[in-house]
């Protein structure tokens, strides 16, 4: 099961927010990688706590995880993998201390991990959970520099594992380890431009997508077992962001579907399929659908010139959802007499035949795209039309 989550700076919420939205987290549920527990805050008004919900059993369930005193609304919470909540709390307005909750019968268990300072304008947030669900990172943003910390699965409490240049917002893992991970960053007055950090190299920066010089690049997600990249760029269309897909180490430009773009709604991807190894065109994309009259699912495949628009159950925690290999989309929710509910859809069947498979490195390597205008495109045709979408088979 594949559900990702990113995470935004306030100075990339204000941007988005006016374009359209972003790949945020704005329900406050997570999920782990593995898609077996997730994690939210429950509760009314003031009275909120720690929730976590079991979903790779024959029901979902979820258990209260209350203390003696109750959450602040900003409170962040990462699942792991073998069922315990990374709490992040905000103290003193500078100070982010860090605890795991479990729970011990009819109590809630507090393992205290330690702090770290934020000072001044720094902004800390939880990066999405990590593929090998024990390690937990946070990243925190100054004003000229973004460090990474790894704040829980380590040896002595949150320590430094990276220091990296600009100011970096999203969060996206690149493989199966923990190992590879990209963020959207921006140096000085430049535009978004994502990188890969390599963690087990002291926080190695290598570029990772560059449509254009002036463009914002952001990674949105990506789905290791594929390949498949889903990226927010305004390559084609200065000061307005498009919804496009790539592969990672293909030398095909980025495409920018039509079929993405929707004039009164917004459009967030939020989760891939996994397990279709070799065949990016063929993964199913949840998407988040937010205009005036709510919010709603769609689905799509790269493959696809059309995006399907599926009614939600009531109650969906918008934005949160994962994939089954098989092609099954669940999507939590809570409503009144359903207060842990995960409904399961299955998309319209592709028509037509199979998209051929697109070979891509057995291991995903982080590597440097080639800028669109460089990039040949299948059916000749000069490479900056490749940014309307382009008409080859299997490539919408």
């Amino acid at each position: 099961m594949t559900a990702c989550a990113i995470e935004t700076t306030a100075e990339d919420d204000d941007r988005e927010g006016k374009q359209g939205g972003s790949g945020g987290r704005p329900t406050g549920f997570t999920t782990t990688a593995n898609g077996a527990y997730a994690a939210r805050l429950a509760g009314v008004g003031d009275a909120l706590y720690v929730e976590r919900w079991t979903l790779d059993g024959p029901e979902p369930y979820a258990v209260p995880l209350p203390l003696d005193q109750p959450e602040e609304p900003h409170t962040q919470l990462l699942p792991l993998a073998d069922g315990r909540v990374l709490v992040c709390r905000r103290v003193d307005g500078r100070r982010n201390s860090f605890s795991l909750l479990y729970p011990t019968g009819p109590d809630t268990g507090e393992l205290r991990l330690g702090s770290v300072e934020a000072p001044g304008s720094e902004a800390l947030v939880l990066l999405p959970p990590s593929p090998d669900g024990i390690c937990a990172y946070a990243m925190c943003v100054g004003p000229g520099s973004t460090t990474l910390w790894l704040v829980a699965g380590g040896a002595f409490g949150p320590e430094q594992v990276a220091e990296v240049e600009g100011r970096c917002s999203g969060g996206v893992w690149l493989d199966r380890t923990g190992r590879m991970l990209a963020l959207d960053r921006r140096l000085g007055d430049g535009p978004v431009k994502a990188v890969a950090v390599d963690l087990e190299r002291g926080g190695e920066v290598t570029p990772l997508l560059q449509i254009t010089e002036e463009s914002d690049d952001r990674l949105l997600l990506a789905d290791p077992d594929s390949g498949l990249l889903l990226i927010r760029s305004d390559a084609p269309s200065p000061g307005h962001d498009r919804l496009g897909w790539g592969v990672l180490g293909s030398l095909l430009p980025v495409r920018f579907p039509d079929c993405l773009r929707l004039d009164d709604a917004a459009v967030t991807p939020f989760a891939v399929q996994p397990g279709q190894v070799l065949m990016p065109e063929g993964c199913a994309v949840a998407l988040r659908i937010d205009a005036a009259a709510g919010s709603w699912v769609g689905t799509w495949r790269p493959s696809s010139r059309r995006m399907d628009q599926l009614a939600v159950p009531q109650g969906w925690l918008a934005g949160a959802g994962l994939w089954t290999p098989g092609g099954v989309l669940r999507l939590p929710y809570a409503a009144p007499g359903t207060p842990c509910g995960l409904a399961a859809l299955e998309p319209p069947p592709e028509p037509g035949p199979a998209p051929e498979p697109v070979t891509v490195p057995e291991e995903p390597r982080v590597c440097r795209p080639v800028p669109l205008q460089q990039a040949p495109l299948a059916d000749g045709r000069p490479a900056d039309q490749g940014l309307s979408g382009g008409s080859g088979p299997g490539r919408p």
